[in-house]
């Protein structure tokens, strides 16, 4: 399994015994340092190193399974990140993806997209709440498999800028004959 985007690694604690082993991808170095720590502990083996979704060090067809959280509402090119995790999974692998995502009502767009540019995107490492991440992973090959919509709950202006899906997308197959270049 490939997470991206690790973060500080709290995630490490929820992989059950039979995932066997995870590769965290993360850019920031000091969050990295802080992950690495937590995975002296995880309940798996898990391996922190450097990278982005956009240029994710390992082999094509190398994981049965990627995990991002609030990575694709971050990162500057959603569709390479996407291209990457489509690269890096075997065909059919699967994509675990806990996103911010834009409203499907205009005036809750209209309001995410004031906060994005007042606030969200400067304090959240350049999250903008405006994406339509479930299309984009569509467009990348993705079928989702199970998908969930919600609202953050912490707070009044937490719920009005960030709705958000919870999904597992399986990668479809590519086409004999396809290009790989050209793929996803």
């Amino acid at each position: 399994m490939i997470e991206i985007g690790c973060g500080e690694g709290r995630a490490f604690e929820l992989y059950p015994a039979r995932v066997r082993s995870v590769l965290a991808v993360e850019p920031d170095p000091t969050a990295r340092e802080a992950a690495a720590e937590r995975a002296r502990s995880a309940p798996v083996s898990v391996e922190v190193v450097e990278g982005t979704a956009e240029r994710l060090p390992a082999a094509d067809g190398a994981f049965d399974a990627a995990v991002c959280v609030w990575v694709l509402c971050t990162v500057p090119d959603p569709a390479a990140a996407l291209g990457e995790i489509a690269r890096v999974l075997v065909p059919g692998g699967e994509l675990r993806a806990y996103e911010h995502v834009r409203g499907a009502n205009p005036v809750l767009r209209l309001a995410q997209r004031a906060l994005d540019t007042a606030y969200w995107t400067r304090a959240l490492g350049g999250c903008r709440t405006t994406r339509d991440t479930e299309a984009a992973i569509r467009s990348a090959g993705f079928e989702f498999a199970a998908l969930d919509r919600g609202f953050h709950s912490s707070s009044l202006l937490t719920i009005t800028a960030a709705p958000h899906i919870v999904g597992i997308a399986h990668l479809r197959a590519r086409e004999p004959g396809s290009d790989p270049e050209r793929w996803p």
